[in-house]
């Protein structure tokens, strides 16, 4: 655990939604936004500048979107930021394109404050999320898919893990599946929630993924979940 405060990025054509992001942002103690963009081509230049931990990512944007800014991003090894996506727009293409490229979150714009901290805090700690109106729509859309969808930016081999996933880590996938958080996953199981913990850095490890959410994408993809 660091002491040093999560570095932010806001990336957003809007100044004011911006200014109230920073507002909600900086004054907690462990948080704080090292820069703006208002073009997706903005967000990557200072991505790779700025290195920041988490990148809160708009959608619809001049010069480039959020989509394709987060796939560049990612795709750039040197840069290691968490990107949550945040939109106005609830719709289904935009989540699974922003999963397709990488995202590790999707917030919409009209969550609260709370929700945004938590989300920042989650992604800078290796958690993904998503809105949890979200969610279960997202993982049943990808389970449900008669064809798997593109391959993400860092593609894992689905015909076969390098080690396979031990019973109990199958049990844990599933219930991250299900959108569970580590101590709901420990009640289900009865164990501890540091348990928990070792397994899913495992099951990151070993599926190649960067996170919860990318995790779970990708068991779907392969049948795993």
């Amino acid at each position: 655990m660091t002491d040093q405060p999560i570095r932010v990025l806001l990336v957003d054509d809007h100044a004011m939604l911006r200014a109230g992001f920073r507002t909600i942002l900086d004054i907690q103690p462990d948080i704080t936004v090292v820069g703006e963009a208002a073009t997706g081509a903005d967000a990557v230049a200072q991505a790779s500048v700025l290195r920041p931990d988490v990148i809160t990512m708009d959608v619809q944007m001049p010069d480039m979107d959020g989509i394709e800014a987060t796939r560049r991003i990612v795709a750039d090894p040197s840069i290691a930021a968490a990107i949550a996506i945040v939109t106005t727009f609830d719709q289904d293409d935009y989540l699974y394109e922003a999963l397709d490229a990488g995202a590790s979150g999707f917030l919409l714009k009209n969550a609260g404050a709370e929700d945004l901290i938590a989300a920042v805090r989650a992604l800078a700690a290796g958690d993904g999320m998503l809105a949890p109106e979200v969610t279960r729509r997202v993982l049943a859309r990808f389970a449900a898919a008669s064809a798997p969808p593109p391959a993400p930016p860092r593609p894992v081999h689905a015909t076969a893990l390098a080690e396979p996933l031990t019973d109990r880590e199958a049990e844990v996938l599933a219930l991250l599946a299900d959108a569970r958080s580590n101590a709901e996953i420990a009640g289900a199981l009865y164990i501890g929630e540091a348990t928990v913990k070792t397994h899913v850095s495992r099951i990151l490890q070993k599926l190649g993924a960067r996170d919860r959410v990318q995790a779970v994408v990708l068991a779907l993809r392969m049948g795993l979940a």
